[in-house]
């Protein structure tokens, strides 16, 4: 079996890992060609180019790259045709991954599977019926999403998320936080300030004031930050002067699950969390560990989103509880004094979230078959090869 994957940034990675494994323990001879990071290449791919070439967020930041990414689709999209797979699985990066699919459904039969369906909930809802026309089956992270694709004439996986089959944070991996960083048991602050150049780049400044303010009566906390690979540079230097004695993880210093194990300990350990919007909601909600969310977008980006959104939150673990406990500075509210003063309200009442998190993860598929596994399973039954 031929399988052509592609992801543009480490979410979709670890995404396209797991699925990629799910396809091996099922299949006996499967060979993969495509774009990935770190978790593919471990099952197996050698990327056509590096993945974070395609790591780009918001509308303003795509436009100064748009003759590179066109370049790259292209290339892309004759790698999948020169390969014939039996299947093309795109995952997440809709602006990317849709324009190759086009390509390839307009010249072959290849059938496409897109993982990760887009948020026709939140924005832009008229999506669904554009991907349709050159998507097959979609692979859902949210209970609630197939409905909106099937609805559109592709078939829906529910697959769960990959978040529920991540270890939990242990008490040996916290105490290897500790030993690491030389924290003692001082109280720690866990920011996340996001996983792109961009995000880091506009985050670094309002985190770095509102820290300044929280911590200015607490000298003994420790703040720790994992940072992502592409982006470990940039994150050393731009949280240097941040108060609380910052401790950067950084994935290139430490092997693979050494790095791991210290993320996971820091996550554990942590007493609160202040993290740029996205995935990592969840994985905090899945180490229970109380949180903040904040982001600024170009301004640009956030004030056509302002006009576009359908929903009253950006946080996952709102979304999917129901509730509204997780607070939110975005936009003009991702400032120092505002995420401060936030952070606090939620260092008085830590607990007022750990119910909404013990929802989202059981409705995420906690306690079921891994979701990468799941997703090997749709893929093929789509495929008629269950």
């Amino acid at each position: 079996m031929r399988v052509f994957i592609l992801a543009g940034e480490p979410s979709g990675d670890k995404l396209g890992g797991a699925l990629m494994a799910g396809l091996k323990a099922l299949v006996r001879d499967v060979r993969f060609e495509g774009i990935g990071g770190e978790a593919m290449e471990r099952e197996g791919l050698s990327s056509l180019f590096p993945m974070q070439e395609l790591s780009v967020m918001g509308l303003a930041e795509i436009l100064p790259k748009y003759f590179h990414l066109k370049r790259r689709i292209a290339q892309t999209a004759e790698a999948v045709l020169a390969a014939k797979p039996d299947v093309v699985i795109t995952i997440d990066s809709p602006d990317f991954s849709l324009r190759v699919a086009k390509i390839v459904k307009a010249r072959s039969d290849i059938r496409t599977v897109h993982y990760v369906a887009p948020t026709v909930w939140a924005w832009r809802p008229k999506r669904a019926a554009k991907m349709a026309k050159v998507i097959d089956q979609v692979l859902a992270l949210f209970p609630f999403e197939p409905p909106y694709m099937e609805e559109e004439g592709m078939r829906s996986d529910f697959v769960g998320h990959p978040v529920v089959a991540e270890p939990v944070p242990s008490e040996g991996d916290m105490a290897a936080l500790r030993d690491a960083a030389g924290l003692g048991d001082a109280p720690i602050l866990l920011v996340l300030p996001g996983s792109r150049a961009g995000e880091v780049a506009r985050l670094s400044e309002p985190f770095g004031d509102a820290l300044r303010l929280f911590l200015a009566d607490k000298p003994n906390w420790r703040v720790v930050i994992p940072a992502a690979r592409p982006v470990a540079d940039q994150v050393l230097e731009l949280t240097r002067d941040w108060p609380g004695e910052p401790f950067v993880i950084d994935p290139r210093q430490y092997p693979g699950e050494t790095a791991a194990q210290l993320k996971r300990g820091a996550f554990g350990a942590a007493r609160l969390a202040l993290a740029a919007s996205g995935t990592v909601s969840l994985e905090l909600a899945a180490a229970r560990t109380p949180m903040v969310i904040s982001y600024r977008f170009n301004a640009l980006t956030w004030a056509i989103l302002q006009r576009m959104v359908l929903i009253d939150t950006a946080t996952l673990v709102n979304l999917v509880s129901g509730t509204r406990v997780v607070p939110e500075c975005l936009g003009a509210d991702c400032e120092g004094a505002k995420i401060a003063a936030t952070l606090e309200q939620v260092l008085a009442d830590p607990e007022a979230q750990k119910d909404a998190m013990a929802l989202t993860m059981e409705r995420l598929g906690q306690g079921g078959e891994a979701p990468g596994l799941r997703a090997a399973r749709a893929v093929l039954d789509g495929l008629g090869r269950a």
